[in-house]
């Protein structure tokens, strides 16, 4: 069966369980020949398909997520690797790196609470010529990853830290100092939320979940954010599509200035906090 003959037969396959069955289809192809996306459409349709893609369809049947698959997902134009003790970085995301170029373009310290692949921090960093930053997270299996990919993508190791932190422990922020811009994604998922098998069964329930109505971990941050960010610093913050209004009464209730900010899709992303 040639590449082309197999891709139609995966997405056939994928439709029961994927809405992008053509684009995952397509993606384990190229995974399975080492080459590009895009070179595999120019260049690979007509050779034989390998005998190892058949296997990489069955675990996406499974809802296995392509990234944890492929071992690696792209964010903001960059290639990022990905495991199962990391959130997947989804293009949603992109609007944080946005924001934090347009709004904070001087800032020298940059702080990621909760880091997860390091997506985040290096992407800023990568795109702010001389700043420097901290990327913490409570898991350090997720640390490792992120100063994997922090190697991988030749950031100066003096330019960024990677440090074991769990702002649910009391004296978690003791010494970290303060910064011109603080980045965070946090879990915002409600605890009961109907989610699909390939986020709830595969990705890590502490980066999901944050209580009964998925704000615990904005009302434990929030108060503690001012302590950690210079005079003039900004604090950008994703939120879930539904959470603006509540999150910014949490942060307005703490004498912060909050702005929103909404993806490409015109959805609520995130808050910018002053």
């Amino acid at each position: 069966m040639s590449v082309a003959e197999a891709i139609r037969a995966a997405t056939t396959k994928l439709k029961v369980t994927s809405d992008t069955a053509r684009l995952d289809a397509e993606l384990l192809m190229a995974h399975a020949l080492g080459v590009s996306r895009s070179d595999m459409l120019l260049r690979h349709m007509p050779d034989t398909a390998p005998a190892t893609y058949n296997d990489l369809i069955s675990r996406r049947a499974a809802r296995e997520p392509v990234a944890h698959i492929t071992g690696h997902q792209e964010f903001y134009g960059r290639e990022f690797a990905v495991t199962s003790d990391t959130l997947i970085p989804r293009g949603d995301s992109e609007v944080l790196i946005d924001t934090a170029l347009e709004h904070a373009a001087k800032a020298m310290r940059v702080l990621d609470l909760g880091t997860g692949t390091g997506a985040l921090l290096i992407t800023v960093l990568l795109e702010l010529e001389g700043a420097s930053g901290l990327a913490t997270d409570q898991s350090q299996e997720a640390l490792k990853v992120a100063e994997g990919n922090a190697r991988m993508l030749d950031l100066d190791k003096t330019r960024a830290r990677f440090e074991y932190r769990d702002w649910t422990k009391e004296g978690w922020a003791e010494g970290l100092g303060q910064f011109d811009l603080v980045l965070c994604n946090p879990p915002y998922v409600e605890d009961a939320a109907a989610l699909d098998p390939d986020v709830r069964e595969f990705e890590p329930a502490s980066a999901l979940f944050a209580g009964p109505d998925g704000l615990d971990d904005y009302r434990i941050l929030i108060p503690q954010l001012r302590a950690l960010m210079t005079v003039g610093a900004i604090a950008i913050l994703e939120i879930g599509h539904t959470q603006a209004g509540v999150v910014t009464r949490i942060a307005q209730g703490h004498s912060f200035n909050v702005r929103l900010r909404k993806d490409l899709a015109g959805r609520p992303r995130c808050l910018m906090l002053s």
